[in-house]
């Protein structure tokens, strides 16, 4: 399918209720409706449901429970994408799972591959092993997590016969104020590397654990240059991704064409 001219796209960035599942269902619903216009993706930040939380064994579901139904619901009602992460376990696993439901109800699935031990995360969940790239309306897009984006191997563009393998990377995340510098530095970094669109959306409030969040959801081109900052306010606000800009950009600048090969083991 050929790569539709825009993308709309809506980056939530809340405060969320501490491992209240119910309560933040009903607040992001709530937000999401009062959305004024239809768009393409909708964004959440990392582990939605519960803010993120080490208490997989109280706090999991498995899949088709009711986050993944409520995701399926808002996602036909809304007519657009919806994606962000949660607690799912399967097989006797825990994962931080991003979801990509679709309005059909159709779901893909990415699990997180860099799990933060500083918080102890390696210790309670298992790691992902394999980064799908999920498409919407001819556009290619690559789903991370948080501390994924430290690692920049793992969301590297692979090219195909002058094709490149996404056209959009994205993080949902729960990235500390304390550490907000590395997210405002990193996050072009992603975009400029790779010559694709780079969205990070994170949450701001505080947690049950005292860790601050201070927002900084963003917004980059492939140029490195911010589209769209959301500061440190509890917030939606939408963007138009401008495909054939991003077609030329790549055309006149192939960056690409000088990268080294490498495998991942």
């Amino acid at each position: 399918m050929e790569k539709s001219s825009n993308l709309s796209i809506a980056l939530v960035q809340t405060d969320l209720y501490w491992q209240d599942k119910i309560a933040n269902l009903a607040m992001l619903e709530e937000k999401i409706w009062s959305l004024n216009q239809k768009v393409d993706l909708i964004l959440l930040p990392e582990m939605f449901p519960t803010g993120f939380s080490m208490e997989a064994k109280k706090l999991a579901e498995p899949m088709n429970l009711h986050i993944h139904k409520w995701m399926k619901q808002v996602a036909a009602q809304t007519g657009a994408v919806i994606a962000g992460s949660a607690i799912i376990q399967e097989a006797g696993n825990y994962y931080n799972r991003l979801l990509w439901v679709e309005p059909d109800g159709s779901t893909q699935q990415y699990d997180k591959r860099h799990l933060f031990r500083m918080a102890e995360e390696h210790q309670t969940f298992s790691m992902g092993t394999k980064l799908p790239i999920f498409a919407l309306r001819g556009w290619h897009i690559c789903p991370q997590i948080c501390y994924d984006l430290r690692f920049p191997v793992w969301s590297r563009n692979g090219w195909e016969d002058d094709r490149p393998g996404y056209d959009v990377v994205f993080y949902v995340a729960s990235w500390p104020a304390a550490r907000a510098s590395a997210w405002d530095t990193l996050l072009p970094a992603r975009a400029i590397e790779n010559l694709a669109y780079s969205i990070g959306v994170n949450r701001v409030g505080t947690d049950g654990n005292g860790i601050n969040y201070n927002g900084h959801s963003a917004v980059y081109n492939y140029k490195g240059d911010r589209l769209l900052d959301l500061e440190e306010k509890d917030q939606i606000q939408i963007i138009q991704l401008d495909g054939k800009a991003l077609d030329e950009f790549r055309a006149k600048f192939p960056a690409w064409k000088d990268a080294d090969e490498f495998t991942i083991r």
